[in-house]
């Protein structure tokens, strides 16, 4: 990612002060997603970002932007304090690299990021995304699942075997939580994986994280698709992963983060007010846009706005401050 010139930096600083300040809200905090850092390249994830391209876009918010912790700044947003192109920079899920690779590169630069854990994947699970990803990376070229249901899979060649994983997660991400995930482990013990993985944190490298700055949220425990779940169910998920992080921290876990998180399909007016019940102080979805001042706290949007040109990727951070989800409009006037 090749790094802006002072004269492109110089524009985007005075396009963020401007699309910031637009909207009945006041100035708006864009919060960005981003869930692993690889230290390589990956042939079942190629576009997962790796550390020289996260190390040029935390350079490039530095620069550019007023990167704050999450809690930090939505409490400026309620106060009016909120800085021009103000940023918050999150992660999803709780993988061992964001640790190992995200925080160090974070750190140098001065970015305190907010990281939501699904607390059943600690030390040693391995979410149901992934168990497909490394099935289908050791699975042999003719994968027979038709008693799965979701037949025989070809996989002749890399794209053949990550097309499959986009097909399989596709398939089995709105069954139910425990259904999704014996099936994807299935696949996963055919394919001759193991069970355990050291793909996701373990509750002492979570304890490094928070003694590194790092603000810890919740991310319900098993992930599921909340609305796909019984109500109680969903409770029970979100309430315990809250529970589980407060006695690992021994502090309180504030923020929350929907799994998914696409207002009316992933959650809905039934979560938010879980969320609330709970005892978060917030939460975020993924509905596209920036937060304003009049915002749902509890429907904060997100954003990821990547592209391999630096000039790109401002372009779409200022953008996105301009953006709003129409199913958060009434929320986000």
């Amino acid at each position: 990612m090749k790094p802006l010139s002072s004269a492109e930096a110089a524009l985007f600083r005075v396009a963020g002060t401007l699309t910031s300040a637009v909207g009945r809200g006041g100035r708006g905090l864009l919060v960005l997603i981003y869930h692993r850092v690889l230290d390589a390249p990956d042939v079942m994830w190629p576009d997962t970002i790796r550390a020289p391209q996260f190390a040029a876009q935390m350079d490039l918010l530095a620069e550019c932007f007023n990167v704050l912790p999450l809690s930090e700044a939505l409490a400026r947003l309620q106060s009016r304090s909120l800085p021009p192109r103000a940023v918050s920079v999150t992660f999803d899920d709780g993988y061992a690299d964001n640790l190992t690779i995200a925080a160090p590169i974070m750190r140098e630069r001065g970015v305190r990021a907010t990281v939501f854990i699904a607390t059943d994947y600690l030390d040693g699970g391995i979410m149901f995304n992934d168990a497909i990803a490394e099935a289908m990376r050791r699975a042999p070229a003719h994968f027979d699942l038709t008693d799965l249901d979701l037949g025989v899979l070809e996989l002749c060649d890399d794209h053949a075997r990550r097309t499959a994983v986009s097909r399989l997660i596709a398939e089995t991400k709105y069954r139910p939580p425990a259904e999704r995930y014996a099936m994807a482990m299935e696949m996963l013990r055919r394919a001759g994986g193991a069970d355990q993985s050291t793909l996701m944190l373990t509750t002492k490298q979570l304890c490094q994280l928070r003694d590194g700055g790092v603000e810890i949220g919740a991310h319900t425990a098993t992930h599921p698709i909340l609305t796909r779940v019984d109500p109680v169910a969903a409770r029970n998920d979100m309430a315990r992963s809250k529970s589980v992080l407060e006695s690992i921290l021994k502090q309180p876990v504030r923020v929350f983060a929907y799994p998914n998180g696409r207002p009316g399909q992933d959650y809905d007016a039934r979560h938010v007010s879980m969320a609330r019940d709970i005892g978060f102080s917030a939460a975020v979805s993924t509905a596209w846009g920036a937060a304003h001042l009049n915002c749902d706290l509890y429907q904060i949007p997100r954003v990821a706005p990547w592209d391999k040109i630096a000039s790109r990727y401002a372009a779409r951070l200022v953008r996105s401050y301009l953006q709003r989800n129409v199913a958060l409009a009434e929320d986000c006037p």
